[in-house]
């Protein structure tokens, strides 16, 4: 893909490149279809929850946004390597002021519905993630946008209202057909290598090959059927069953339990996960006892335990790998629990005997269930009495993601490819905010941001937030685990991103 950018945004692609994780067989991102590949075949993919929508610019769930990225498409997409390619754009530019971005559609892209993609599809998606189209964006980021122009039908021209490097990263936003909003829920039209076939709620979701697709050779499978698993010990029974194909988000007793039956491939992961807090439930308003949990967590026991040693500690919301932007902060509390600084600060806070504490987990999640049980017998040592409250993932969407009645919760948050990505969700007014963390600092400096306009300035304004976050314990940030995923012998050509996707376009049965 052509690229004409200012020494700023060359910059950041190299970093994001450098920063990508690929793993796995066969063929990751490449443009030729692999030798060995068979064409046809449906492949069962075990998911742990059910989507919470088929509309690509309003789902939530990370779960839900790894299976719509096989269906949908932005102008530019992210690669196996972590480096931006053309999609439904073929080459963009950008202005010497950084205000102008202009995009040059590929011809004769698809969409799912037979008709070509034009100018109008593009100038509609991205107003309406924007907001230009109704006063609401529905990213965030894209808020940025002051106006799309058309310059020539296969030309659009994208102002912006102030320099961001990171802001290119928000152009794989979905095109989608014009004024086909508010029918993608019911019937998602996308530009993606897989159309929507069919979608049965507590069931799954089944996509179907795109004849049309672009990219030329792919995708190989006819079908995939993303089935909802009911738990681990079931996802477990049918990959040995050969009822599932593919599994991902092993634990490492899992791991092991099924590496004789199928292929068990592994790479870093985009997730971190946390013991979070809601900032605004006692007793977690008070920070003494926030920190408290802090010191008494044993997060290399709990890697021990979980993932069988295979993990990064992390005491911050920020992927280790992102280097530039990472602050080592482990040794602030500690990695292996400090029993006497947790009884201390209890008792400063007026808890010496300790506390009642409930923790929500979504069961259908075994990683973060066996975090929990470790969790549990670490906080007894500092007179906690906590408990696992284990509820469904749609209990858990409503009850703690969006109407924040909980006291405590373990799950993990995932990275898009931007640093802030991990941090601009714990600004107070941000409705991705669940754990109540509420710092007029954090805001101010997260403000800085927005207005800084070199890379280097973000890096130094995103280590000072990571460094509020573990002052105020915010939350108790555990590991970044690695990624496990099972497949079957008879498959190749899964492809490890460095974002949270499925992308089913590359696997294959072996010839």
């Amino acid at each position: 893909m052509k690229k004409y950018l200012t020494t700023i945004l060359v910059t950041l692609l190299t970093m994001t490149a450098l920063c990508g994780c690929a793993g796995g067989t066969g063929a990751s991102s490449e443009d030729k279809p692999s030798k060995n590949a068979t064409y046809g075949g449906t492949v069962v993919v075990g998911i742990q929850q059910d989507i919470d929508g088929l509309d690509p610019h309003k789902v939530t769930a990370a779960g839900t946004k790894e299976i719509l990225f096989n269906i949908f498409e932005g102008l530019v997409k992210c690669d196996a390597n972590g480096d931006l390619t053309g999609a439904v754009a073929e080459e963009y530019s950008l202005s010497e002021d950084g205000l102008e971005y202009t995009f040059k559609l590929r011809p004769n892209v698809k969409f799912h519905n037979g008709n070509t993609v034009t100018a109008e599809d593009v100038k509609y998606s991205l107003e309406r993630v924007s907001g230009l189209l109704d006063g609401t964006p529905l990213v965030s980021t894209m808020s940025a946008i002051t106006a799309v122009d058309i310059i020539d039908e296969k030309t659009v021209r994208v102002t912006v209202g102030s320099v961001n490097p990171e802001l290119i990263y928000s152009f794989t936003a979905a095109i989608i057909p014009a004024g086909s909003g508010e029918d993608e829920n019911a019937d998602p039209i996308g530009t993606g290598p897989f159309r929507f076939k069919s979608y049965t709620p507590q069931e799954g979701i089944v996509i179907e090959k795109f004849d049309d697709y672009w990219k030329k050779g792919f995708p190989y499978l006819d079908e995939v059927d993303f089935k909802i698993v009911g738990s681990a010990e079931t996802a477990i029974m049918e990959l040995k069953a050969g009822n599932i194909q593919i599994y991902p988000y092993l634990t490492d007793s899992q791991a092991e339990e099924v590496k004789s039956t199928v292929q068990v491939l592994s790479a870093p992961s985009d997730v971190v996960q946390a013991l979070f807090f809601n900032n605004a439930a006692e007793p977690l308003n008070d920070v003494r006892v926030r920190q408290a949990i802090c010191y008494a967590l044993n997060r290399e026991e709990i890697i021990g335990f979980v993932a069988g040693g295979d993990a990064a500690i992390v005491s911050t919301a920020m992927l280790p790998t992102l280097t530039s932007y990472y602050e080592d902060l482990n040794d602030h509390y500690g990695t292996t629990g400090n029993v006497e600084e947790a009884k201390k600060l209890l008792a400063e806070a007026g808890y010496p005997d300790g506390f009642d504490l409930t923790i929500t987990i979504p069961s259908n999640y075994e990683y973060h269930m066996q975090t929990g049980e470790v969790v549990v017998e670490q906080l007894k040592a500092v007179g906690i009495n906590a408990k696992i409250d284990a509820v469904e993932w749609e209990s858990w969407l409503s009850d703690v993601y969006t109407d924040r009645n909980y006291q405590t919760t373990i799950c993990g948050i995932t990275s898009d490819m931007t640093p802030g990505y991990l941090l601009n969700r714990f600004t107070s007014d941000n409705k991705k905010n669940f754990i109540n963390f509420n710092s007029s600092s954090y805001d101010d400096i997260y403000g800085n941001i927005l207005e800084a306009k070199s890379l280097g300035e973000r890096g130094i304004l995103y280590k000072e937030l990571q460094k509020i976050l573990c002052d105020e314990a915010a939350t108790a940030f555990l590991q970044v685990p690695v990624l496990k995923v099972a497949m079957s012998s008879e498959l190749d050509g899964y492809t490890f991103y460095p974002i949270y996707v499925q992308d089913m376009s590359t696997v294959y049965y072996t010839k």
